[in-house]
């Protein structure tokens, strides 16, 4: 079995790396656990990617990248099938999909149906080519990045794909002193480089088991449903948060309590959870606020005024 020890060991792994970051690290940690996608906002050159590759090399996973342009295809995504002349068949070349950590850098750049490629992947654990379905590999996370200030030539997300990504997190500037010590070592390159895998894919396996064991008391799920319908009913809002929405709340905050090496969900892990689960599930009214940064921070400040208000279970 694995020991809580071995998580504790995984975020000190990553935070050699992502310093001053430690939220967004267990959350990045609590994604995988609860077998779901993150979806990383924010300016270039804060460490998105980075974090992502400090992830992967802690863990003894498969990692694949793909750079995301306009003229990024879907078999550049899922692979493709080739006639083979010499056997007479069709030959299945598997795309970099087939991985378990796959970097979607820049995801909004793709247009709409390369993104819609990975919709099955995220979703299912799978991909069709030629009417043949094929199994991705588990665990299986998606880590997409994307820059909400330019948004000159990309492809703004739907609804259908947000939904597909269990956390939308940002990681914002550092802090002074971590970004002066930054500055000091010259960069994360060498860190990042001697990281060291800490778990193997089997481990990781039995912790998203484990998830699922994480106890939730009535009245916290209660608590998670006073949340969801104030958002329906929000005078803010013209759509509110899904009943899949519910869902992948109850599931982060399993697997959120998991991490800090809990078997049972407390008032804070809602709290905490909120916002990376449930504000990118929800439509503005009115249409007066652009794409972008400024969209996802009134987005996010309306998750925060329904957890503000709303009564916390003790």
């Amino acid at each position: 079995m694995v020991t809580m020890e071995k998580l504790a060991e995984l975020k000190a792994s990553v935070a050699r790396v992502i310093r001053g970051k430690e939220e967004a690290i267990e959350w990045l940690i609590a994604a995988l656990l609860a077998r779901g996608h993150v979806l990383i906002e924010d300016i270039p050159g804060v460490g998105k990617t980075t974090l992502a590759h400090a992830l992967a090399n802690s863990l003894s996973l498969v990692f694949h990248r793909i750079q995301f342009t306009s003229d990024t295809l879907p078999s550049d995504i899922i692979g493709v099938s080739l006639w083979r002349p010499e056997k007479g068949e069709f030959e299945f070349l598997a795309g970099p999909v087939f991985t378990n950590v796959l970097l979607a850098d820049e995801i909004n750049r793709a247009t709409p149906k390369t993104q819609a490629a990975l919709l099955e992947a995220m979703n299912e654990r799978t991909v069709t080519v030629e009417k043949t379905r094929y199994r991705l590999r588990e665990p299986f996370l998606v880590v997409a990045t994307q820059n909400p200030v330019e948004y000159l030539g990309t492809y703004p997300l739907p609804e259908s794909q947000l939904d597909r990504f269990l956390l939308r997190i940002s990681l914002g500037y550092p802090a002074h002193d971590e970004e002066l010590e930054l500055l000091r070592r010259g960069g994360v390159e060498g860190e990042l480089e001697g990281l060291r895998p800490v778990l193997a894919a089997s481990d990781i396996l039995e912790l998203q088991e484990q998830v699922r064991q994480v106890r939730v008391a009535p009245v916290l799920l209660g608590y998670m449903l006073d949340l969801v319908e104030r958002s329906r009913k929000h005078p803010s809002l013209v759509l509110g948060v899904s009943t899949r929405g519910a869902l992948a709340l109850h599931r982060a905050c399993q697997a959120l309590a998991l991490v800090e090496g809990r078997d049972y969900v407390i008032p804070d892990d809602v709290v905490r959870m909120a916002v990376p689960v449930m504000a990118h599930r929800i439509m503005l009214a009115g249409g007066e606020v652009e794409e972008g940064w400024s969209r996802s921070e009134a987005e996010r400040a309306v998750i925060r005024e329904i957890v503000d208000a709303t009564r916390v279970p003790v």
